[in-house]
C-alpha cells in the first residue's frame, strides 16, 4: 500500500517545510525526520507564536500525531533534550507520542569541535558547527555511537575508546586544539542518556506495522535539494540526502510504498554561507526582500542571501526527488515588489539550457535569463488561489507549466492558516 508522503526541500533549505509539515501534519498517525541533525531550523507559527524545531519533526504541535526520528539521523542528544523540554513547559502532551530509532548516530562534543576548527580554515564551506559531517563521517566509518549502545555500558566504551583516538589525530593538525577526554564524554553521555533510552525504538518495524493496517505517514526532510550530499552544489552541501530518496535509505522503507512528494520552494531563492548563487539579488532589492522575508537562519542567526527564483535548478529538484504536487512559500513578500524576476534558462558556454546540475563548474560560469512578472496585489488577504490578481496567476500558472506539476498549496504568511489552494 503506498501510505507514505514525503516534504522535501528544492533550493538551498530555508523553504518553510517546517510550517507546511505542521500544516499537513494532523491528516498523518506519524511525523518522521528522515536525514540531517540540529543544523535544521523547522519554524513554525500558530497563533502568533514562533516555534523552532532542530530535531523534533514539525508534527509534534499535533497531539493527534506521533513523531519519530529515524536511523538517518545524526542526534545531538543535548539539543533533543532542550526541545523535549521546551515542548513540556509548553504544554503539549508528549508521552508516547516521540519515537527515536535505535540506529541513529550520536553527536559527541568533539564533533562539534571538529566541524568548528576545519571552519575556521580557508576551505571551510559555511558549516553550521553543530557537528554533522564528523558525525556522519565516523558512521561511515563504521565507528560511530548509536543511540542503541547508550543501553550497553561495556559496548559504549569500547566505541568510545576507537572514536577518541580518531578524533585526537585530527584534531593533532590545529594548534592548541583540547584533546577530548573519555571520562568527560561519558559525563555528557550520562548527563543525557536517560531522555533518549526510553524513546528508542525500531522505526522501520513502525513503519511495516503502518503500512500493514493503512496507516499515514509523513516523512519530513531538512535542508533543500540543492544542498544533498551527492547531488548539490558540492563542496557547498550539507553531509545528509536531502531529496526525497534519502527518506528510504534513513527510515527503512521501500520506493513502492511512496504515494505523494511534496516540493517546498520559495517564490524567491536563499541560501546561508558560501557556494554559487547565480541568481543572487545585490543591492537595495536584496536587502528588503531579505528584511521583509525575515531572512536570517533559525540555527545560526546568519542573514541569508537572497537571489530571484531559478526555474533551470527548481526543474532539477523536482525532476531528482519526483515531485508530484509543488508548495510554493512566502509568495507574500514579493507583494512588495513593482517588478519580480524570474530565471527562465542559462547560457553557458554559447548554449541556452532550460534545466541544468547544480555543479560548482556550472554555476560559476552560467549566465540567467530572466523572465519579468508583476506587481503583484492582494496577496496576504487572499482566501483562495482565485482572489490573486491576473499578474500573480500568471506567475504561478508559469510555474506550473514549466515544471509540470501543480502547485497544491500556497504560502501568504507566517501563521499556520496562511496557506491557499
Amino acid at each position: 500500500m503506498k501510505n507514505v508522503d514525503i516534504v522535501v526541500g528544492l533550493q538551498w533549505g530555508d523553504e518553510g517545510k517546517g510550517r507546511i509539515v505542521d500544516f499537513l501534519s494532523s491528516q498523518y498517525v506519524l511525523t518522521v525526520r528522515f536525514q540531517g541533525g540540529a543544523n535544521a531550523g523547522h519554524t513554525v507559527y500558530v497563533n502568533g507564536k514562533r516555534h523552532v524545531f532542530h530535531l523534533l519533526p514539525s508534527g509534534i504541535l499535533h497531539e493527534s500525531s506521533k513523531v519519530a526520528i529515524g536511523a538517518g539521523v545524526v542526534l545531538d542528544m543535548e539539543v533533543l533534550a532542550n526541545e523535549l523540554q521546551t515542548i513540556k513547559k509548553e504544554g503539549i502532551d508528549i508521552d508516547n507520542r516521540v519515537f527515536i530509532d535505535k540506529r541513529a548516530t550520536i553527536v559527541l562534543p568533539f564533533h562539534k569541535l571538529e566541524d568548528e576548527l576545519f571552519e575556521m580554515q580557508e576551505n571551510g564551506v559555511g558549516s553550521t558547527k553543530r557537528g554533522i559531517g564528523p558525525a556522519y563521517r565516523d558512521s561511515y566509518y563504521r565507528i560511530a555511537l548509536r543511540a542503541d549502545n547508550l543501553t550497553n555500558s561495556e559496548t559504549m566504551q569500547n566505541i568510545l575508546d576507537r572514536q577518541i583516538a580518531f578524533s585526537r589525530t585530527i584534531l593533532k593538525q590545529y594548534e592548541h586544539a583540547k584533546m577530548p577526554v573519555k571520562t568527560d564524554i561519558l559525563d555528557y553521555i550520562n548527563k543525557f542518556a536517560h531522555v533518549v533510552i526510553p524513546l528508542l525504538s525500531d522505526i522501520s518495524i513502525m513503519l511495516y506495522e503502518y503500512n500493514r493496517k493503512g496507516k499515514m505517514v509523513l516523512m519530513e526532510g531538512a535542508q533543500g535539494a540543492l544542498l544533498d550530499i551527492f547531488l548539490g552544489t558540492y563542496p557547498y552541501v550539507t553531509s545528509s540526502h536531502t531529496i526525497s530518496g534519502g527518506a528510504l535509505v534513513g527510515t527503512g522503507i521501500g520506493p513502492g510504498n511512496i504515494r505523494e512528494v511534496f516540493g517546498v520552494f520559495k517564490a524567491y531563492c536563499t541560501r546561508v554561507g558560501k557556494g554559487p548563487f547565480p541568481t543572487e539579488i545585490k543591492g537595495e532589492t536584496g536587502k528588503n526582500i531579505a528584511e521583509i522575508g525575515d531572512e536570517f537562519g533559525a540555527t545560526t542567526g546568519r542573514a541569508r542571501r537572497v537571489g530571484w527564483l531559478d526555474l533551470p535548478l527548481l526543474k532539477y529538484s523536482v525532476f531528482v526527488n519526483g515531485v508530484t504536487a509543488l508548495i510554493m512559500t512566502k509568495l507574500d513578500v514579493l507583494e512588495n515588489f513593482s517588478t519580480v524576476k524570474v530565471a527562465v534558462s542559462y547560457n553557458l558556454d554559447g548554449k541556452s539550457f532550460n534545466i541544468i546540475s547544480p555543479t560548482r563548474r556550472n554555476l560559476t560560469r552560467a549566465k540567467p535569463v530572466y523572465r519579468e512578472f508583476g506587481p503583484f496585489t492582494n496577496v496576504k488577504n487572499a482566501k483562495s488561489r482565485s482572489d490573486f490578481d491576473r499578474g500573480t496567476k500568471e506567475f504561478i500558472s508559469f510555474i506550473e507549466r514549466e515544471t509540470g506539476v501543480p502547485v497544491k498549496f500556497i504560502s501568504i504568511g507566517k501563521d499556520r492558516d496562511k496557506l491557499v489552494s
